[in-house]
């Protein structure tokens, strides 16, 4: 895409969060440890990876927050919804995700962080219980009021820009509807209370319409629908989506390119995770997890092109499994066992046995999310960032070419991205 110099990233930026569960405090808190200068961002590609904008091996290797105009963590601004959390050092201490050694130094910042009531429908996320959601009854009101809400954060936080970033819980899985088709279409349906319209389409209609760019970081349908890509080019907002890519899927994107750069075939690939956070919990209903195995699902078929290499790829068992116990809390545990085939067609296995931690792995995606389309906003661009594709496990295409999923083809793309920004800066 052509790229013009962006405005200078000046003045305050807001982080607007639907969702302050896990991953939201966790990425709160870790922004403010790294202000502190407790921690450094690790994780985070725009604050700790490097850049080469030369041609020689005598060229300088910038970091990335060196080379193009992004947002200063101290210029951030954190607020969202959310219908059970009272405020973000709640929400740490509950996910059970930081030790209470390190939220200590960061409690009155975390404390200080309320969020507003939610937009909350129990059909959506039938395992939780919302006890701070909006009193608005209809589709149409709800969403005017999380427009006032953007607007009050906006002036109240002195904010020049925002970004709003979905890290709520996966909604039970839908298949696209004619409310979906237009703007028209979908604003109808809001004043008519559509039942196929989801609360995180509500937040995406408002980031929208208030010019605020929008990442979905989970599998929802929400801003992967033609009503949303016609109202971010009509709004010239720029949108990402969806699901961060964090651990199983990320294993995914790293092995299935070696296998298929070997030319080595794929017979099965089975995956089971343990899951005990309030993730897990949703996705214990079966209509959640739905939505969560179609987002897994996809990838290996993107990467492998089962129809070009039928031989290797074209009879492929590929089974997901997510499993809630609780006492696994987010130190989530993915297993993979790969049944592959070589030379005379002679099997063999890979296992994998990733003990990661959920929500340290999104923290730093949700970072550079954020500074990214702000980076992107104020460059002029709109619609679908198909170079964001990276941090996502299905990532919305911005043309009729269905979107990559090659982890290593992906970060070049980001790469080649931020260095035509590296360059229109001057």
């Amino acid at each position: 895409m052509a790229l013009r110099p962006p405005a200078p990233a000046s003045g305050r930026l807001g982080v607007l969060l639907p969702g302050l569960g896990a991953v939201a405090s966790t990425f709160i808190a870790g922004v403010l440890a790294a202000r502190r200068g407790l921690m450094p961002p690790i994780g985070s590609l725009t604050q700790m990876a490097r850049l080469g904008v030369g041609s020689t091996p005598d060229d300088r290797q910038p970091l990335i927050r060196d080379s193009v105009s992004l947002a200063s963590l101290d210029d951030l601004v954190f607020g969202g919804w959310d219908p059970i959390t009272t405020n973000a050092l709640e929400a740490a201490r509950t996910a059970g995700v930081l030790a209470p050694h390190d939220l200590a130094p960061l409690a009155d910042e975390l404390e200080a962080i309320v969020p507003m009531p939610a937009v909350f429908d129990t059909r959506w996320v039938s395992r939780l219980e919302g006890r701070r959601v909006k009193p608005e009854a209809s589709k149409w009101a709800q969403a005017q009021a999380l427009i006032d809400d953007i607007a009050r954060f906006r002036d109240g936080q002195r904010c020049d820009r925002l970004v709003m970033i979905w890290c709520g819980s996966t909604e039970a899985y839908q298949a696209p509807s004619a409310v979906h088709d237009s703007v028209a279409a979908f604003e109808a349906g809001l004043r008519a209370d559509d039942p196929n319209i989801s609360p995180s389409q509500i937040y995406a209609y408002a980031a929208l319409r208030s010019g605020v760019p929008y990442a979905n970081g989970a599998p929802n349908l929400s801003i992967d629908l033609p009503c949303m890509t016609e109202l971010a080019a009509r709004e010239g907002v720029p949108v990402a989506g969806k699901d961060f890519k964090t651990g199983q899927t990320w294993m995914k994107t790293l092995l299935a390119p070696g296998i298929k750069a070997r030319m080595l075939g794929l017979r099965g690939w089975y995956s089971t995770n343990i899951l005990g956070n309030r993730d897990g919990e949703v996705l214990d209903a079966p209509e959640n997890f739905k939505a969560k195995e179609v987002s897994k699902l996809g990838v290996l078929d993107a990467i492998l092109e089962p129809s070009v290499y039928p031989d290797l790829y074209g009879h492929i068992d590929h089974v997901v499994r997510i499993n809630y116990y609780p006492p696994r809390g987010d130190n989530k545990e993915g297993w993979d066992n790969i049944d592959i085939f070589g030379w005379l067609g002679y099997p063999m296995q890979i296992k994998v046995d990733f003990l990661c931690r959920d929500s340290i792995l999104a923290a730093p995606i949700v970072l550079d999310l954020v500074l990214l389309l702000d980076l992107a906003h104020r460059a002029g661009a709109s619609g679908v960032q198909e170079w964001l594709g990276f941090y996502l496990k299905a990532p919305q295409a911005a043309g009729a070419q269905s979107a990559d999923h090659d982890l290593f083809r992906q970060l070049a793309t980001l790469q080649d991205t931020l260095r035509g920004w590296a360059g229109a800066r001057g």
